[in-house]
């Protein structure tokens, strides 16, 4: 059965190192490291949840969009496990977004993404997946690679003027967007 794990928080040393590749994608343990990640996200209220982000360095990420409290407007997508991720070709167009982060609570920043990226990885059962991601999903997937580098969103921030507390971001943001 799955298990919620503790996210751990901006401080953290494992946030700040780069992840090792998953050399045996069928190993019970990632098997068990990607139930415990789709299981956390969703009691979190996230999108994305990266192995750093509860202490395991692996190349390895959930994104699982949908509408929730926190990300009213996401779309809905199945979990879906990336592993060894990475980006083949991206747009020219960058778009700014605000983003939220599980390791860092109470606090949304405006961040540059690419629009859409082609992407690779590997799914849980081993198979490679090629995927062209647009919007939102594609923002979510960078933001998900940058914690296996060791990059959270308030790296990639132009300014702190675009920074946010979340509850300014609820009452704010989100009320005048619907």
């Amino acid at each position: 059965m799955a298990e919620i794990r503790e996210v751990v928080q901006l401080g953290h040393p494992l946030l700040r190192t780069k992840a090792q590749d998953v050399e045996n994608i069928e190993e019970q343990r990632i098997q068990t490291l990607v139930d415990d990640l789709i299981a956390t996200v969703g009691q979190a209220q996230g999108v994305g949840i990266a192995a750093p982000q509860v202490a395991e360095s692996f190349r390895l990420f959930i994104v699982a969009s949908r509408p929730n409290p926190r990300y009213p407007y996401a779309p809905t997508m199945e979990p879906t496990a990336m592993i060894n991720p990475k980006i083949l070709a991206h747009s020219t167009e960058v778009v700014k977004g605000w983003e939220g982060c599980l390791s860092i609570p109470g606090i949304r920043g405006s961040v540059p993404r690419y629009q859409s990226i082609e992407v690779e990885y590997s799914d849980r059962n081993g198979k490679k997946q090629k995927q062209e991601l647009t919007d939102f999903v594609a923002r979510i997937f960078q933001h998900e690679l940058d914690h296996l580098d060791g990059i959270v969103f308030l790296d990639r921030m132009e300014s702190t003027l675009d920074l946010v507390t979340e509850q300014e971001y609820q009452k704010r943001i989100i009320a005048t967007s619907s």
